[in-house]
């Protein structure tokens, strides 16, 4: 039985378009693209979804807290969910906020760093690591309200895509281009409308199957 993490942050966890920083929204549990993922996949598959509002790649933040650091979890994480036969990552928007003042570059290098650990955890069975599927948001749509927080996000954001790419190809890993499948909601420029959460949940099912068999 095939075991496949989801590590994330609040597009992982589930979290609607906002229309007000109050009205943090979840979708239903069956609504979200990894319920969508685990109704794909089949009753042979576990799907274990770790997403969190917030989280980065590997920065603490200095507004929301330290625990919002993708790179503080990842290990305990991977090992109390051990054996795993697929991580899918889907990190990197939260980067893009201006308090953190990071190059596009950067932020695939904290990705990079996620990747490391992934690869040192001997998480997958026997002590093997387990299959990667690197997934990169969709950019930033029309921001309103997020317009500060992100200011000069929208334009790393489109670059995002491809640095992924090209450290999926340098590590070996898998890669998708989730801009390829969906966009990111006009509601707020950074969460998933809801005829956004099939096509992603299927489209990374089509891709587990072909990695695992």
């Amino acid at each position: 039985m095939p075991t496949v993490l989801c590590y994330g942050d609040s597009n992982t966890y589930g979290t609607m378009p906002m229309t007000s920083r109050e009205a943090e929204g979840r979708y239903p549990v069956d609504r979200r693209w990894t319920a969508v993922l685990g109704r794909e996949l089949g009753a042979g598959w576990t799907v274990v979804v770790e997403g969190l509002p917030g989280r980065t790649t590997v920065h603490d933040d200095p507004i929301e807290g330290a625990h919002k650091n993708g790179g503080r979890y990842l290990l305990p994480c991977l090992q109390s969910h051990r054996p795993l036969d697929a991580v899918v990552l889907m990190l990197g928007t939260n980067d893009l906020k201006a308090r953190f003042s990071l190059p596009a570059e950067d932020i695939a290098d904290g990705i990079g760093a996620l990747l490391e650990i992934v690869a040192g955890a001997a998480a997958g069975s026997a002590g093997r690591t387990p299959r990667i599927l690197l997934v990169a948001p969709p950019p930033l749509a029309r921001l309103d309200m997020f317009a500060g927080m992100f200011t000069g996000g929208t334009e790393k954001s489109l670059r995002l895509a491809g640095l992924y790419a090209a450290l999926a190809a340098r590590r070996g890993v898998e890669f998708l281009d989730t801009s390829q499948v969906i966009r990111s909601s006009d509601v707020d420029g950074i969460h998933f409308d809801a005829d956004a959460l099939e096509p992603l949940g299927q489209v990374i099912a089509g891709r587990l199957r072909q990695m695992l068999g």
